[in-house]
């Protein structure tokens, strides 16, 4: 069997497909690129390793410079990896080479699966992609919400929400006090619910409150429309605290008594601190209670 026609065939037909038909040329690379690379490791195995780079050389001077050795090993490794741990007819073709050039970086198949549905749900440019990849999300994310995911059990907001949440310090400055933290974050509020995961809108900096003849100030008054619940985010430059834990608890108390709609889930306390203290929250009762530690970045 000719190996190396195939291939060629498989690459020139890609060409002029998507020439005729633009909007289709993701699919049709996807495809072709699975195809060449199943091709490529059934020719390795009968001809051994050098076999990429003696077809690397051959479709150079034939085809162009673009199917180098390198692209080559991508094209065996992107279907060596898929292959194996999904059906091809269910990969997901929304996304482009670009994409899966970034996910092929990753070792941990669960990983590249997480980063797959990310990228989806949040519709993420491939550069999107590499962000949050070098941000390494995934590795920020409990044991427990890995264990969730690989079985595809519904999340809560606790299991979404990574640890540590880093923050944008662009111009390095030194964080020494929470007005400088709480400058840093409404810099980049975006960015910021980002970080917290899905579904977060911004709703007041600083949201005041009367409780009995005094006004409170709440740091970060957000929603969640994924969890359909108002968060409230208070920002801490030292490790956690009990007395934290009592704050945040008031703040959410009153906003479930003046804000929080009959059809409205229960309020989410988000501490978010220098350094978490699992002692405290062990013995936090209220279990919407939650607590990160900030990193800045």
């Amino acid at each position: 069997m000719s190996y190396y026609n195939e291939i060629k065939d498989n690459l020139i037909n890609n060409e002029v497909y998507k020439r005729v038909k633009d909007y289709s040329k993701t699919r049709s690379d996807l495809n072709t690129y699975y195809a060449v690379g199943k091709l490529l490791s059934l020719a390795g195995k009968h001809y051994g390793e050098g076999i990429i780079k003696e077809y690397s050389e051959r479709l150079t001077n034939e085809l162009g410079k673009k199917y180098n050795e390198r692209t080559l090993r991508r094209f065996r490794q992107f279907y060596e990896v898929f292959s194996i741990n999904v059906k091809w007819s269910a990969m997901p073709t929304k996304l482009t080479w670009s994409h899966y050039i970034e996910l092929l970086s990753l070792k941990d198949i669960n990983e590249i699966n997480y980063y797959v549905e990310l990228s989806i749900e949040n519709n993420l440019s491939y550069r999107e992609l590499h962000d949050k990849i070098k941000e390494n999300q995934y590795n920020r994310l409990s044991l427990n919400t890995k264990k969730k995911i690989i079985e595809k059990s519904k999340l809560t907001l606790k299991d979404s929400l990574p640890n540590p949440i880093l923050v944008s310090n662009k111009s390095n400055i030194e964080v020494i006090n929470e007005k400088i933290l709480h400058q840093l974050i409404l810099e980049d509020i975006s960015l910021f619910m980002e970080q917290l995961g899905i579904g977060y809108s911004f709703i007041k900096s600083e949201y005041k409150i009367k409780i009995g003849d005094r006004y409170n100030y709440i740091d970060l008054l957000l929603y969640n429309i994924e969890y359909n619940c108002y968060v409230v985010v208070e920002l801490k430059v030292t490790e956690l605290k009990k007395e934290h834990i009592g704050q945040i608890g008031i703040y959410m108390n009153y906003i479930d008594s003046n804000l929080k709609q009959i059809n409205q889930d229960k309020t989410i306390g988000i501490i978010i601190c220098k350094k978490d203290n699992r002692f405290v929250m062990e013995y936090c009762s209220d279990s919407r209670i939650l607590s990160r530690e900030y990193k800045l970045v």
